[in-house]
């Protein structure tokens, strides 16, 4: 008896650490050594070569149902349609444009997704109350705000995004652009300009074959400084 509890006390163990995960996951962890002198050159034909990454940039997102993002200058809405799968019908994709024409097509194209709501903005707010959103999201959409305004813009985000909420950018990355280097924003003037704004870099990341990079802010605040020793 006692020979058999042995072994299914040893059976027991043997399934709980086959259960945890490996100290590297390829899902989790790449290497960036370079092993072809060609694994970053940009790939595709697509005017949006990072929506090839979707499923990455998804799960660095995380959204849970219920979440509340803001997809600034949604443009087609293809980022908001992929968003609202997630958040599910408890929560809202804000699907703000400057341009009249988009927010129509988009309210016909998700006539059947009702939380999805695309909307008319100004080019210098969302127009959505304080602490309203779990997520704002820009994609390619942070080089058209006003270059003189970014700083105040991102300011505007601490206020539109809850305290524990985040802001995801992802933009050409113009120091390695050959084509459409005013179509992108250099990755360090982005970050400069977000930590000035209150945001401090959490994760950021060249996808490869884009030519696009993705980053992702948080609040300073939520960093308290350091306890002495």
């Amino acid at each position: 008896m006692r020979r058999i509890n042995r072994l299914f006390t040893v059976l027991t163990l043997i399934a709980a650490l086959g259960s945890l995960p490996g100290p590297t996951s390829t899902d989790s962890w790449r290497s960036t050594r370079v092993t072809d002198p060609n694994q970053h050159v940009r790939t595709g034909t697509s005017g949006y070569p990072y929506r090839a990454k979707s499923e990455y940039v998804l799960k660095e997102l995380d959204l849970k149902p219920g979440d509340v993002v803001v997809d600034i200058g949604a443009g087609d809405g293809w980022w908001a349609n992929h968003m609202a799968k997630f958040v599910g019908d408890k929560g809202i994709i804000h699907a703000s444009e400057v341009k009249e024409k988009k927010v129509n097509r988009m309210k016909e194209k998700f006539t059947d997704i009702p939380h999805i709501k695309p909307y008319l903005c100004e080019t210098d707010s969302t127009n959505l109350p304080e602490n309203s959103c779990e997520l704002a999201f820009l994609s390619q959409t942070y080089h058209h705000l006003d270059p003189d305004g970014r700083v105040d813009y991102l300011r505007h985000l601490c206020q539109v995004v809850k305290p524990t909420g985040r802001v995801c950018v992802i933009e050409k990355y113009s120091e390695i652009a050959t084509r459409h280097k005013s179509h992108g924003t250099p990755l360090s003037r982005l970050v400069k300009q977000a930590e000035e704004a209150g945001w401090i870099p959490v994760r950021y990341e060249l996808m490869t074959g884009t030519y696009h990079y993705i980053a992702i802010f948080v609040q300073k605040d939520l960093f308290p400084p350091e306890s002495r020793r």
